[in-house]
C-alpha cells in the first residue's frame, strides 16, 4: 500500500517516494542537551520513532537510515558548564555537561520504547563540517562577514521564506540572536561567531569562535544522508527559524533545489489544559513520570506514556493528562491481556492502512480491538512500539506511603467529627488521587485499600 505523509512544505498530503527505495534517510531534530528532557521532548522521539518502524516495515530495516542528532553546543550548555566545572578546559566542561544528560535522553527515551537511530551524532564532532558549508556560502556571495561573525544574507536566496510562507518583510531574527546594528537585514542570522575567553571555541578562517545554532544540523544531515534527502523533521516549534534557516544554508551551499523532500511536524504539547511551565508546577521530566512523578499518584511505564501520545495524530496538539494515562494503562491491559504468546504473523492491513496513511496512530489504535488472531495482535502491537508485555505496566502501581495514608485517613475524621464536610470531602478526593479507596464502617472507623 503506498505511504502518504503531509508534507509542511506543501502544505499537503502526498505520496511518498523515496529518491533511493535501497536507502530511505529520516533526519530528524534531536535534544539540545543542557538538561534532563521534558515530556513535549518525548513527543517527537516517539512520532519519528513510529515513522522509522513504519519505513523499516515497507522498505526493510537496513534499508532505512535515521538520523537524529545531539545539539551539544549552545549558550544554556555553557553556562552550565562553567557553573558546575570551573576547574576544566571550556571544550572539556561542555563535554562533562553533556555526556550525562545526553545519556538520561538516551535511557528515558528507550524506556518510552524508542528504537535507536542509525545515528546520533554531536554536533561538536562536526565542526568541521559546518566550516565546509559557511565556507561555501562565503564563496557563493550567500554569507559575510561583520562584526567578528559570520551572517547568512537572506536577501541573496529570491525565495527565502518558502517552508514558514513568510514574507521577508514579515522576517525576525531568530529566538537565540539579537537583532545587531551590523546585520545587513534584520533576519540575516548568525552561521559563526566570536567565543569570549570564559566560552567555549574552537579555531576557524574566521577567528576563535563557535557555530550559530542553524548551521549544525545542515551538517549533521548532509554528512550522513547527503545534500538531498527524503525526510526532515521536528516540532512544530523548529518550522521558524530553524528548519526556515536549515534549507536556506544548505539549498545555497549546495545549490541544489530542495534540502529534504518531505518536512514534517509534531504539534504542541500542554498538560491539564494549561502550557507546561516550571512556574505553573505543571513541568515534569520525562525521568519523573517513568521514576518518582506524583503525576496522577504513581510513576508510569513507558509503554502507557507512548501509548497516552499515540492516542492523538502527530499533527493535532495534545493535552497531557493523568486521567488520560489512567484511561491508557486500561486500555493496556485489556489489549496486553489478549496478545499473549508468539508474534510472526503478518501486520494486519487494518494497521497499516491508517499507519501510512500520514501516520493516522488514533485510528490504528481503534482498529487494534477488532483483531482476533493474537499474534496479529502483538505484531501491530510491536509495530506501534508497544512492548505487548503484561508484566511492564505492574509497576503502574501506587508507591504507598502507609504513614501517610494513615494521617490523611485521620484528617478526614476530624473534619468529619467537626462536620466539614468540604473537608472530608477533598481528603477523600486526596486519597482517591493516590490511588486508595477508603470505607467508613459502622463502628466510626474507616477502612482502607489500594484501588484494582
Amino acid at each position: 500500500m503506498p505511504l502518504v505523509l503531509y508534507n509542511t512544505l506543501t502544505r499537503q498530503k502526498q505520496a511518498f517516494t523515496p529518491i533511493d527505495p535501497s536507502r530511505v534517510r529520516l533526519y530528524v531534530c534531536g535534544p539540545t542537551v543542557y538538561d534532563f528532557a521534558h515530556i513535549g521532548n518525548a513527543r517527537p522521539a516517539i512520532v519519528f520513532d513510529v515513522l522509522f518502524r513504519l519505513l523499516r516495515h515497507i522498505y526493510g530495516p537496513d534499508h532505512v537510515t535515521y538520523v537524529r542528532n545531539i545539539t551539544d553546543v549552545d549558550d544554556k550548555i555553557n553556562a552550565r558548564a562553567l557553573r558546575d566545572y570551573p576547574h576544566l578546559p571550556l571544550n572539556d566542561a561542555i563535554r562533562h555537561v553533556t555526556e550525562k544528560t545526553a545519556a538520561q535522553y538516551q535511557k528515558d527515551v528507550t524506556a518510552l520504547g524508542c528504537l535507536e537511530p542509525t545515528v546520533q551524532p554531536r554536533a561538536t564532532d562536526n565542526i568541521t563540517e559546518m566550516q565546509a558549508i559557511i565556507a561555501a556560502l562565503l564563496q557563493r556571495g550567500h554569507a559575510y562577514e561583520a562584526a567578528g561573525e559570520v551572517l547568512f544574507a537572506v536577501d541573496s536566496m529570491a525565495d527565502y521564506g518558502q517552508l514558514s510562507r513568510r514574507s521577508l518583510e514579515e522576517q525576525q531574527a531568530g529566538a537565540r540572536i539579537d537583532v545587531k546594528d551590523h546585520k545587513r537585514n534584520p533576519a540575516d542570522f548568525v552561521l559563526w561567531k566570536q567565543s569570549a575567553v570564559h566560552e567555549p571555541g574552537w579555531d576557524s578562517p574566521w577567528g576563535r569562535g563557535r557555530p550559530g545554532w542553524h548551521i549544525e544540523c545542515s551538517a549533521m544531515s548532509g554528512r550522513y544522508l547527503g545534500e538531498v534527502f527524503d525526510i526532515h523533521g521536528g516540532g512544530l516549534d523548529l518550522i521558524f527559524p530553524h528548519h526556515e534557516n536549515e534549507i536556506a544554508q544548505s539549498r545555497c551551499a549546495h545549490g541544489t533545489s530542495v534540502m529534504a523532500n518531505v518536512w514534517m511536524h509534531n504539534g504542541f504539547l500542554q498538560v491539564e489544559g494549561q502550557k507546561m511551565s516550571k512556574s505553573l508546577g505543571n513541568f515534569f521530566t520525562i525521568a519523573q513520570l517513568l521514576e518518582t512523578t506524583d503525576f496522577g499518584g504513581r510513576p508510569w511505564p513507558g509503554d502507557v506514556l507512548r501509548f497516552a501520545m499515540l492516542k492523538t495524530h502527530y499533527r493535532q496538539p495534545i493535552d497531557w493528562t493523568s486521567a488520560a494515562l489512567e484511561e491508557g494503562l486500561v486500555t493496556l491491559e485489556r489489549l496486553y491481556q489478549r496478545a499473549q504468546g508468539a508474534g510472526g504473523a503478518t501486520v494486519p492491513e487494518a494497521v497499516l492502512e491508517p499507519l501510512a496513511d500520514d501516520l493516522n496512530t488514533p485510528l490504528a489504535i481503534s482498529k487494534l480491538f477488532s483483531l482476533d488472531d493474537p499474534a496479529a495482535l502483538r505484531d501491530a502491537l510491536t509495530l506501534l512500539g508497544l512492548s505487548g508485555d503484561p508484566a511492564v505496566l505492574r509497576r503502574a502501581a501506587p508507591a504507598l506511603d502507609e504513614d501517610k495514608i494513615r494521617t490523611l485517613i485521620n484528617a478526614r475524621l476530624e473534619a468529619r467529627k467537626a462536620r466539614n464536610w468540604a473537608e472530608s470531602d477533598r481528603l477523600r478526593d486526596e486519597l482517591a488521587g493516590l490511588g486508595i479507596a477508603i470505607k467508613d464502617n459502622k463502628d466510626g472507623t474507616t477502612s482502607w485499600e489500594v484501588k484494582p
